[in-house]
């Protein structure tokens, strides 16, 4: 693809990156076969080809207007495309790139810039959400359904180990996960304990970045990785040889996508360049670090339990990570019966915060991705992001867990 970039962007190193980018696609189309919003609308524009071409427009400096915003906020930034495409078009990146742009040119209605400001405010900081949540959850029967939806019954926190050992990992608490599911960390943190392996917390680590990131707010999402890489650094590049983890153990999968991009969001940083990257290189998911334990860990699980599972992995595990098959093999390597649905690539519709910002086209893809899990015959559904987990569980009376809960169930008594 050729392109031609405006005055305002030709020089920039974003306006490069852009044009890089631009210039892979070859106009295939292969893109739209797997396209989630493409499949519901049938409009090319709603299809990542489509986007491509508003895209270059931007950048060409022809006019933006609203119906450019509309067609790039309709995208769950799944990357499914990614998958797809023969020509490995980056057009998560491009999408990262230009949305800004459009941003500055064309104005939200009020209501929608006080929905997007209450969101980037508060579900990043801990302090702000967790009281909320607590209130919400008080508070559930009363709430509307939509509102509903999004909080998630209480569940107990588990008990976390509190035992020292040799072998040391940082895990990221996250920000939304530890009031809405605090089991997640607890379970993980129980089975790695069984392993020898212990989980640190850094008190000062939060959000990841990403929903700021992906709605605009970059900075602040830079500023949310800065401190991040801080609260971890002690622990990755101190003096005492004791302290220092051997990975950053991510349990949701849309904080590990983000963790694992630090490198290449803050190279421009000369204070953090190195630090960032070398937190990338050692931020693996869940299922990469167990899979190398797969062989102590399943002799720590007593027998399956007996039932089947349907597994839903998450669009930032197999399209932005490009990991498959890991909980899956993790899973049945225990004994337990594991399905996948008809359509397991495509994405529930929680993508972050676009259940809150395109409910229709979200809930019609849940209602979708339900219908297939439902039609397995599973009697439990597994995820690995707590978005997903949320947004399925709304909308089905069938449990829908992280998969560590279902190993931590199964270890054996100490």
């Amino acid at each position: 693809m050729q392109i031609n970039l405006a005055d305002f962007i030709k020089d920039s190193a974003a306006g490069e990156e852009a044009a890089a980018i631009l210039r892979a696609c070859v106009h295939c189309g292969f893109c739209t076969a797997t396209c989630p919003t493409y499949q519901l609308l049938g409009d090319e524009l709603d299809g990542p080809r489509g986007r491509i071409y508003l895209i270059k427009q931007v950048l060409e400096g022809q006019p933006v207007t609203a119906k450019t915003q509309l067609h790039l906020d309709r995208c769950l930034s799944c990357r499914n495309c990614e998958t797809t495409c023969p020509s490995g078009v980056r057009y998560g990146r491009l999408l990262d790139l230009a949305r800004p742009l459009v941003e500055l040119q064309v104005a939200r209605p009020l209501r929608t810039r006080m929905l997007r400001k209450a969101l980037t405010t508060v579900l990043p900081r801990k302090w702000l959400f967790t009281p909320l949540m607590k209130s919400g959850q008080a508070l559930r029967p009363l709430l509307p359904v939509r509102l509903r939806d999004k909080v998630p019954p209480r569940q107990a926190a588990g008990r976390r180990p509190a035992v020292t050992r040799a072998r040391k990992m940082l895990l990221l608490d996250g920000c939304v996960q530890p009031s809405m599911a605090p089991n997640i960390n607890a379970a993980t943190a129980r089975v790695f304990d069984a392993l020898g392996v212990q989980l640190i917390v850094a008190p000062k680590a939060g959000c990841c970045g990403a929903l700021r990131h992906h709605m605009n707010a970059q900075q602040a999402a830079l500023d949310d990785m800065r401190r991040n890489i801080d609260a971890w650094w002690p622990h990755i590049g101190g003096a005492d040889p004791q302290q220092t983890v051997e990975a950053i153990v991510i349990t949701a999968s849309g904080c590990g996508v983000m963790v694992k991009e630090y490198g290449e969001l803050l190279a421009h940083d000369a204070a953090y360049a190195e630090k960032a990257a070398r937190v990338s290189a050692l931020t693996r998911d869940l299922s990469e670090i167990l899979e190398q334990f797969e062989t102590p860990l399943l002799a720590k699980l007593q027998g399956a339990p007996g039932q089947r599972i349907a597994y839903h992995p998450p669009c930032t595990l197999q399209h932005g990570q490009q990991i498959r098959g890991k909980v899956e093999g993790l899973l049945r390597g225990a004994g337990i019966e594991v399905v996948l649905c008809a359509d397991s690539h495509l994405c529930c519709g929680s993508a972050g915060t676009y259940s809150v910002t395109q409910p229709e086209l979200s809930y019609r893809l849940r209602d979708n991705k339900l219908a297939n899990l439902a039609a397995t015959g599973a009697t439990t559904i597994v995820s690995a992001n707590i978005g997903c987990l949320t947004h399925l569980q709304a909308g089905t009376a069938t449990p829908v867990r992280h998969w560590i809960e279902v190993l931590d169930q199964m270890l054996l008594p100490k």
